[in-house]
This record gives structure tokens, sequence and C-alpha cells, in this order.
């Protein structure tokens, strides 16, 4: 008899959550070996390729492609030592089965989060006798399931049926235990002021979906569209326990408007959650300043004219933000609340803003202090290429502790980026053009930048952060400054 193996959604690292399924790898009734991929999932951070820590025959997938799963949801289950189609038990054309001692066939720590020395261990919730034999339990709407052996169609939906039943259960406020397995529905009801209690699930013995959430929350907004008075201080109480816990009113601009709603999700609600984060958390500040970058650009077409791989200038940037990081170490750091802390870090890993078709990201260049321009040019490149066809991995997009913005490319001079929490600083550069300028007593037409530097008033005060920013803007207009400190 086959082993049937449920395989989970893993812990995909970097605080990530949740994951949306792009695209199935294997069909059920395909024969997979260990750690094989077997979906494509889209995180907020980027696309990743799972690999399954069994190998067998898929009975089933959980989840359509485009759905949206929370870690630890089921994603598929494997028959370890089912026949494959046309052979028998026994036969040389088995799926990889449990070893002599009984242990499932596994990998080692595929991703974080989970590993595969042994049969993971289930929880199961203990239901009440019933006064007759049930039905057997059907397979949650999403999975599709077939017979691939004799016995393992029933030993699926069972564990199938089992395992979509609430894990995470709560009891609130002495009414009984709150039927949600999701960290996100439950922080979805909670920002939008919604009362769990009052809903029923159309999950498996009422388990709270995400959908159900959202439907509740579209279905208190349109009654609020269509009332055509709005409650009075008195009755406002009534009104916030109406619709399933969901206020009642909406913004006074919005009453009688219609438009399109478009989820936060993604790389777009990866984006809102750190950015507001940012805001409530530092107390930021934004100083300026214009620098001539006409020596800077006839030293980068001097290096590139000399032969060997080109120089960029975001390179030639990084490598003066890396310089002045080293004379003002403070800007370099973050910020611990609970210790009341300021960390300020050894290692330089430098952030830089790129925008792609799935949204703002910000790839990580590694030890940025310790490369040449060379390096950090060929870096630069590598990422973008990564960035632009979503194959960037989480870790490529985490760990910064300072950010270059070149927002420049957009056509613009100026901004005040919010920072890039938690790090404590970022340095912004706008479009080089021409424009009149002062040089050596005479007006004449320079090549002109404006940088931009918005930091943590935690971390230091305007004299460092001012500081930082004209000793930048000197190496931009005199190249030679850097190299007397390198």
């Amino acid at each position: 008899m086959a082993q049937v193996l449920e395989f989970k959604l893993p812990d995909l690292g970097e605080g990530l959550t949740e994951a949306e399924i792009v695209r199935w790898l294997v069909q059920v009734g395909d024969v997979v070996a260990v750690d094989q991929p077997v979906v494509e999932v889209e995180t907020a951070k980027a696309m990743v390729e799972v690999p399954c820590p069994y190998g067998g025959v898929v009975t089933a997938r959980f989840g359509e492609e485009g759905t949206e799963l929370p870690v630890g949801a089921p994603l598929l289950t494997v028959a370890v030592g089912a026949p494959v189609a046309g052979g028998s038990e026994g036969s040389s054309g088995a799926a990889q089965g449990p070893d002599p001692a009984g242990q499932a066939e596994g990998s080692g720590n595929v991703l974080v989060g989970y590993g595969t020395s042994e049969a993971p261990k289930r929880r199961r919730r203990v239901r009440p006798a019933a006064p007759a034999a049930p039905a057997r339990p059907a397979v949650p709407a999403g999975a599709t399931g077939g017979a691939v052996n004799g016995g393992v169609t029933a030993v699926v939906a069972e564990r199938a049926f089992a395992d979509t039943t609430p894990l995470a259960a709560e009891p609130v406020g002495g009414h009984g235990p709150v039927p949600v397995i999701s960290p996100l529905v439950r922080r979805l009801a909670r920002e939008n002021g919604l009362d769990l209690r009052k809903l029923h699930g159309s999950g498996p013995d009422g388990l709270i979906l995400r959908a159900d959430v959202e439907q509740a929350l579209r279905a208190a907004t349109a009654g609020a569209a269509t009332s055509t008075a709005a409650p009075t201080a008195a009755a406002q109480p009534a009104a916030l326990s109406a619709g399933a816990g969901v206020p009642a009113a909406v913004p006074a601009h919005a009453e009688g408007a219609s438009g399109t709603r478009v989820p936060l999700r993604g790389v777009r609600g990866a984006v809102a959650d750190k950015l507001s984060r940012s805001r409530r958390e530092i107390p930021d500040a934004t100083c300026w300043v214009d620098a001539d970058a006409t020596e800077l650009m006839n030293a980068r077409a001097a290096i590139n004219a000399a032969g060997g791989p080109k120089i960029s200038l975001l390179a030639l940037l990084a490598r003066i933000c890396t310089a002045a990081l080293a004379r003002f170490p403070e800007l370099n750091s973050t910020v611990d609340l609970e210790a009341r802390e300021i960390v300020r870090l050894d290692q330089v890993h430098l952030g830089f803003a790129a925008q792609t078709e799935r949204g703002l990201v910000v790839p990580v260049v590694r030890d940025a202090h310790a490369r040449d321009a060379e390096s950090l040019s060929a870096e630069f490149a590598r990422l973008t290429e990564a960035a632009r066809t979503g194959t960037l991995t989480p870790a490529q997009l985490t760990g910064g502790t300072f950010t270059l913005n070149n927002y420049g490319v957009f056509g613009v001079d100026g901004s005040t980026p919010i920072i890039n929490h938690p790090e404590a600083a970022m340095l912004g550069v706008g479009r080089i053009v021409p424009k009149p300028w002062v040089h050596q007593g005479e007006l004449a037409v320079r090549q002109v930048v404006q940088l931009s530097l918005t930091f943590d008033h935690r971390v230091c005060d305007g004299g460092t952060a001012g500081g930082f920013l004209r000793y930048v803007a000197d190496c931009v207009e005199q190249p030679a400054v850097l190299l007397r400190t390198l």
C-alpha cells in the first residue's frame, strides 16, 4: 500500500507569508523525483520554483494557477511507493518509496522552513463521534485527484479533508473558536474592523477563507454606497456593528463614486507595507544640493575609451557612496527599537532602486564596499537583468544597509524618497542635464545634477547628513577627491 504524503507550501524565507501559484510544473498522475520542482510561485519578492521533498506519484494538487496560498497550506500530495501506470508493485518502474526502516524517501532542507529527513508529523483535530458512518469526505475545492492505484484516491481525499480543517482556531471573547487558518485572513479582517465571529466560512468545516473576508468587505462597502443618509452621532455605534462588523460609512470623498478596486498583493502589497512602516517608524529628513557633474562624466568617458569592460555611471556613484559611508558610518546603520540602540554595520550592502513590470524592486549588491568600479558595473548589470526577467531571489532583494536611488532615469531632477526600512538613509540622484553654471568665475554650460539625502534623524543630526552629502557632491564635481581617499 502506498504511503500518501502531503507537501505544504514551505516558508520561503525573509518573512514571506504567502505566495501566488503562477504555473504548475506537474500534473496529477505524474511521477516526481526527490527535489524536482513541481510548481512556480510568485512571492512579494520574486518568482520561485518550489521543489518537492518526496519522490512518488502526484495524487492531488491544491489550488489553481492564480490562486494565492498562505505558507503552510497544502500544495500537493504524493503517493510514495505507488507503482507507475503500466507497472506493478515491486516492479522496476515503481516510484521511489519508503526505505527498509519505514522512513519516506526525502531530501534534506530544500527551502527555508522545512526539512524532509523524516516523514512530517501531522496534526489532527478530534472529531465527535457520529451516530452513523459518515459518507466519504470530498476533496476540497481547488484539488484534483485520480485513482493512481487501488485505494489511493480514498486516502488522498481523507487526508486532504483532514488537513484543510482549521489548525489555528482560537477562542475569541468566549464565543468559541474562530475557524481561520491564515494569518493573512486575520490581518485583513483586523485592518478593516471586521469581526470574524460573525462570518460563516465557505471552506471545509466552516473554514473562513480570504474570499469570505473580501466578500464581506465588498458587501459592506456596497451597502454604504447606496445609503442616502449618513448615521447620526448617536447611531454610529450601531452602524459600526452592521455588515458583519465593517463600518457602514465610507469616506466623504468616496460616497457615490465608482471605480476599479486593485488588490494590494504581490510586489505592490509588499511595497505598500514596507513604505507605510517606514513612514510610521522613521522620523526622516531630507537635504539636497546641486553639483557640477561635468568632470565625473568626462572621467567615465576616459575610462571607457581606454578599453576593457565598460563602467556604468551607477557604479561610479556607488563607489562614491561607499567611500562616503566609510567617512560617515552613522548612515550605514539601523535602529533596534526594542533595545533602544543604534547598530552601526560593518559591511555595506548597497541596494539600488529598479523599476520593473512587476513594480519597484530594490536588488542588493553584497559587500559593495569591497568592490571596484568594474565589479560594481558587472553586478549592477546582472541584478538589473534578473529584475527585468523576474528571476530575482528573496535573498537578492533583502539585507540592504543603504540605498542608491537613481530617479534621474525618469527625467526628473529631485525627489524626497521614503527610506527603505530598516535602513537609515538613501541617496537620490536626479537627471544630469546641461545648465548655466559659474565655473572658474565664468558663466558656462555644465552638466548639473541634483543630489538628495533622506536620512533617519535618530541616527544622526543635520551636520553629519550635510557632511555626507557635501562629500558626495565634492567627489562628483572633482573625482580626484575620491582618489585621495582610496
